[in-house]
């Protein structure tokens, strides 16, 4: 199954609409409108990338808005048949590439209190937590900030100097 993915992350764009709007029904619960997705592939301050397989659509995705020099992550997703094979770090870390090209110096994103997985997986990208929205999700679920700097050209995971 992972011999059929092309690893190479690429930006997404307006011909992407349906592939993302299928990613986010399926790993992400429909977490964004088509609306939403239009303008985020649309919109030259936020950036999407994404990974594809042979034969399929988009299998990983991840977007965010670039404000100065900050890279605001705002979701990353997996098809579950290709979850924990690696796939979402490597999109993370093309974003990451990509944003410290364009200028970003540091990253942050939110992450649900109790989305114990998601906390790990950005641990292991590097994030820290470094504060706390109280009530932030529509069910009432606190969410974590968490911040990282970036470096062009170095692996983000081991990149941890300030």
């Amino acid at each position: 199954m992972v011999d059929e993915v092309a690893v190479n992350p690429r930006k997404l764009g307006p011909d992407d609409l349906s592939s993302c709007l299928w990613l986010d029904q399926i790993a992400l619960k429909g977490l964004w409108t088509k609306q939403q997705w239009e303008r985020e592939l649309s919109d030259n301050s936020r950036l999407v990338m994404g990974i594809d397989a042979e034969g399929r659509s988009l299998i990983a995705l991840a977007s965010a808005w670039l404000v100065v020099d900050e890279l605001q992550i705002t979701a990353v997703a997996v098809d579950p048949t290709y979850q924990r094979c690696g796939f979402g770090a490597r999109v993370l870390q093309a974003m990451m590439d990509r944003a410290a090209s364009l200028g970003a110096v540091s990253a942050t994103l939110e992450v649900a209190r109790t989305n114990i997985a998601g906390q790990a997986f950005y641990a292991q990208s590097g994030f820290t937590t470094t504060g706390r929205r109280t009530g932030y999700y529509a069910n009432g679920d606190d969410a974590l900030i968490q911040w990282r700097s970036i470096r062009k050209g170095r692996d983000f995971r081991t990149d941890q100097t300030e």
